[in-house]
């Protein structure tokens, strides 16, 4: 297996704190958001097999098979079907929805037939590849998930008593779910920005004086003032996951991280279409045709198994288990057919012969024999061939 030396992303909204503490390095002041494992090419993991540091991309790309084992190739073509991260939110994160395969693979051909430069702020699809998603905290974890019921969001618009809002309440309630949600995001995201500010105002400062079911969106109000997406916020189910807890995500569905660390593992794709609480594009034609307009409560995961706790998911990219390794216990053998990346959030467990502390992580080629053992907690992220 290989040690992995793994790129921190340092975006705006990363906590300036949490990741140091896993890692125990001293902060530096800056934001530190995401720490990326895997072979994604924006910032693969490196390693070193004893002829100077590469990157785990070109590692599989020589040999895809020797890697991932011919049954992951078979599936999933000849690159690492999945991205793990350590994740910190420190503000809150843009309100975003990622596309299905389908409508990533369109709109990428379709942004490179216009020549659309692949860094170009107002690109959509930086890959050809969708953007499932789980996320398991490490600390109580805060986000937004998934649309309220229409009914439901209406009271809490109403709740606010702000007289610019109420033909949004209006409209949620004289329609049917789909296109009660659909009207009110539209109607939200195309408002005259200078009228939409004050409603935001408004709405926010009854938001900071109510508290209550509102208190989890008042971060919104303080760090993006006028933002439309403050009020797109309120349409969503407030979600806190508890240390161990998760939830899946899956395409379509609008989303925003608040504040917490958790692990997360996703399809090797970075397509993010956002709604706001951002400074960066946001394109309502597009958002519109990728977001599903369904009700519906989060999922929260609790794992499920023994020693092996796994995080059920419904696609086979990848899959998301951990291992908590009490004193004096039984090794844990771990299948060989298919690749895997081990990651220790706590203790100092092993890895077969390799210790890991903290924050560090392995890549594991299918067809290697490894056993897990010591005391410690290990995610383990691979797929399911």
């Amino acid at each position: 297996m290989d040690r992995l030396t793994n790129t921190i992303r340092p975006y705006a909204w990363g906590s300036t704190t949490a990741i140091p503490a896993v890692l125990g390095v001293e902060p530096t002041g800056e934001p530190q958001a995401e720490m990326w494992m895997g072979a994604h090419p924006g910032a693969p993991s490196r390693l070193d097999r004893g002829a100077g540091e590469t990157t785990l991309a070109d590692v599989i790309a020589a040999d895809p098979e020797r890697e991932l084992g011919p049954a992951a190739v078979a599936k999933f073509g000849p690159r690492l079907p999945f991205l793990l991260k350590l994740l910190a939110a420190g503000v809150p994160l843009s309100l975003q929805v990622h596309p299905d395969l389908e409508q990533a693979q369109e709109g990428f051909a379709d942004e490179e037939r216009r020549g659309v430069p692949i860094d170009a702020a107002h690109r959509n699809y930086k890959d050809a590849n969708h953007k499932p998603e789980m996320i398991c905290a490490l600390t109580p974890f805060d986000g937004l998930c998934g649309f309220r019921a229409p009914l439901e969001a209406a009271e809490l618009l109403a709740g606010l008593g702000v007289d610019s809002l109420k033909p949004y309440v209006d409209l949620l309630r004289a329609h049917p779910e789909e296109a009660a949600l659909r009207e009110m995001l539209t109607a939200v995201l195309t408002a005259d920005r200078a009228e939409m500010a004050r409603t935001v105002a408004e709405a926010g400062a009854a938001i900071e004086r109510l508290g209550g079911p509102y208190a989890p969106y008042a971060s919104l109000v303080h760090h993006f003032p006028g933002d439309p997406g403050v009020i797109a916020a309120l349409l969503l189910n407030h979600v806190r996951l508890q240390p161990g807890e998760a939830m899946f995500l899956g395409a379509g569905v609008p989303h925003a991280y608040l504040d917490g660390l958790g692990v997360e593992l996703l399809a090797n794709s970075d397509n993010v279409l956002r709604a706001g609480l951002t400074p960066k594009h946001v394109d309502v034609p597009e958002l519109l045709k990728v977001v599903r307009f369904e009700a519906g409560d989060p999922a929260v995961q609790r794992p499920e198994g023994n020693g092996e706790e796994v995080y059920e998911t419904p696609i086979d990219e990848f899959r998301l288990s951990r291992f908590v390794l009490a004193p004096g216990a039984a090794a844990h053998p771990l299948p060989d057919t298919a690749p895997q990346i081990l990651l220790c959030t706590a203790g100092h467990p092993q890895a077969g012969e390799v210790t890991l502390s903290p924050g560090e992580s392995v890549f594991v080629p299918a067809g290697e024999k490894v056993e897990l053992s010591g005391t410690g907690t290990i995610f383990r992220a691979t797929v399911t061939v």
